[in-house]
């Protein structure tokens, strides 16, 4: 059984996937999640709080099933090709995380603290692409040339943008691979 912070975030995470962030209430998740309001407002200190700890919630949650493609391969190609795609599982938390990403993505346009947040997790995601495109050109396997930086950021984006077309039944799970796959190679060579 989850702590009660976990289980609040867990809670947060699911109504943001399934309903969006804009009309979320602490009132709501407190019944989701089975606790008073009373405890997101000690733990969180408001809803401000909650969606600020819940968006850092969904990233570590991310980083532990992508970071299974740094155990699938020493090939740094292969790992972040990988790792792209490990973005799209018919999984329910994969499916949860991503529609809350992209709930939290479209709050951000309107809420400058949450835009500040979101971009510092891009950031680092971009971060991690690009160092394993680094490390693919130094082990010879990806495009000289090609910066990494922002390579990442198109791959990333891409990710971002097939999820939403994924998660709305406009793709399929296996084109959204096969687009990956086709972008790393057109990126940065064959993986």
């Amino acid at each position: 059984m989850p702590d009660r912070p976990t289980q609040i975030l867990e809670a947060a995470a699911r109504l943001i996937a399934r309903r969006g962030v804009r009309g979320l209430r602490v009132e709501e998740v407190s019944a989701e999640a089975g606790v008073s309001t009373a405890l997101i407002y000690y733990h969180f200190k408001g809803r401000a709080g909650l969606l600020r700890r819940t968006l850092e919630f969904i990233n570590r949650r991310a980083v532990r099933y992508t970071d299974a493609a740094l155990d699938a391969s020493d090939a740094p190609l292969a790992q972040l090709t990988e790792m792209l795609l490990l973005e799209f599982q018919d999984i329910p938390q994969v499916r949860e995380n991503s529609a809350a990403w992209g709930e939290l993505r479209a709050t951000a346009v309107f809420d400058p603290d949450l835009r500040e947040l979101l971009a510092d997790a891009t950031r680092e995601w971009t971060d991690d692409l690009a160092d394993l495109i680094r490390r693919a050109q130094a082990a010879g396997t990806a495009t000289p040339g090609a910066d990494p930086q922002a390579a990442a950021e198109r791959l990333s984006a891409l990710v971002e943008g097939l999820s939403e077309r994924w998660l709305s039944g406009t793709t399929t799970l296996e084109r959204a691979h096969e687009l990956v796959r086709g972008a790393v190679a057109a990126e940065l060579g064959p993986a």
